[in-house]
């Protein structure tokens, strides 16, 4: 386990790098800030673009994990397609091919013959990542890799970015939008139960340097297993007045419920993942989110990490159904193996009950108990 932890971990590193250098780079941040100039002519390359970055990541993710885990082939999925359509009409598929050079070529198609920007793309994703972390080497936990199976969101909270927003002030601890919430998920589940097992969450906008402007990240990571349960972090303790944070988009009938419970503690913020992570890190004590609009990539890491330190993330619907009906002790955890029956396309991976995600189960059963009384 140690070595598939450093081989997620490495990836991330890698991935988080090349979020970085997008947004840094003057040759690729040009790319990126066309779209604020309104101009017709590159409007459509920079919507390309845009979708490149996510693809480039979750390709080198594929790429540098199954090499390294041959068992894992075919088992490694994310939310992108890895075909892209460049400005001339032509189809490319993006990959990481066996030299640099190779790839910058590729990369050179699909860029629309920008070379700066090819051969910048290019080094970092051919490039070695040396990590300096002893903890990694201290896990001994054993999990055949041909048990288990990865989701990758490789930028979530995509829009925010885009938009680039470095100095959004925090609120509550929380930052209600801005590159803070741009994140690299990483999660391995059991392909036989579909329960989440390990979790890497990637920062990779954490801190600008005052000096050299340039962006440092952080990572996390958590590993539950068969009663085992290793992670970076430490639990955050019960607080005497919690927080929930949601979506802006949440229904006002929810928010209408929660108030009352929270008060000027019901705080906001965008990105799915950034908000499991904010009760991971214990400024919330839970994200409530009352639709169907997340998918399993952007829920697997997060849940590993807070089974990991004694949470978990719940089905809304289901485990309101089971409150209702008196049950009181194990609530349906969202799992992620089995696709839902009915839906097509990425709808097939929706978490389409929404959900819970939790660090204390106090705070779990007091949002059920409200919710599952209320008027919806």
């Amino acid at each position: 386990m140690s070595a598939l932890l450093k081989s997620l971990v490495g990836a991330s590193e890698k991935s988080a790098r090349i979020a970085q250098l997008c947004r840094q780079e003057e040759a690729l941040f040009q790319l990126l800030i066309e779209e604020k100039t309104g101009t017709d002519k590159n409007k459509k390359f920079v919507q390309d673009f845009k979708t490149l970055a996510d693809v480039l990541i979750q390709e080198v993710i594929k790429h540098d994990v199954g090499k390294e885990f041959p068992e894992l082939h075919g088992h490694i999925c994310g939310e992108e397609s890895n075909k892209f359509e460049n400005s001339l009409g032509e189809t490319l598929v993006v990959q990481v091919c066996t030299t640099q050079r190779d790839t910058a070529s590729l990369l050179f198609k699909i860029l629309d013959r920008n070379q700066p920007a090819a051969e910048l793309l290019a080094a970092a994703i051919h490039q070695e990542v040396a990590l300096q972390d002893p903890a990694l080497d201290t896990v001994a936990l054993a999990i055949p890799p041909e048990r288990l199976a990865i989701w990758i969101d490789p930028i979530d909270s995509t829009n925010q970015y885009i938009r680039g927003q470095a100095s959004v002030a925090p609120i509550g601890g929380i930052c209600p939008s801005g590159l803070r919430s741009a994140l690299v998920l990483i999660g391995a589940y059991d392909r036989s139960s579909g329960d989440p097992v390990l979790g890497v969450i990637n920062e990779p906008f954490f801190r600008e340097d005052p000096l050299t402007h340039r962006w440092q990240g952080v990572y996390h990571w958590g590993i539950s297993y068969q009663g085992t349960s290793l992670c970076s972090l430490s639990r955050p303790p019960l607080r005497p007045e919690p927080s929930v944070v949601l979506s802006r988009s949440e229904t006002p009938a929810i928010q209408r419920v929660l108030r009352p419970l929270y008060g000027e503690r019901l705080l906001f913020a965008s990105g799915a993942g950034y908000k499991m992570l904010c009760v991971i890190l214990g400024l919330a004590e839970a994200y409530v989110l009352s639709e169907g609009s997340t998918f399993k990539w952007d829920s697997c890491a997060p849940h590993a990490i807070l089974r990991a330190l004694g949470g978990g993330m719940v089905d809304l619907e289901a485990a309101l159904q089971a409150w209702r009906a008196g049950q009181r002790g194990a609530l349906p955890e969202l799992t992620y193996s089995q696709p839902a029956g009915g839906a097509v396309g990425a709808e097939r991976w929706a978490n389409r009950g929404g959900l819970v995600a939790f660090m204390h189960r106090e705070h779990l059963e007091v949002v059920l108990a409200t919710l599952a009384t209320a008027a919806l």
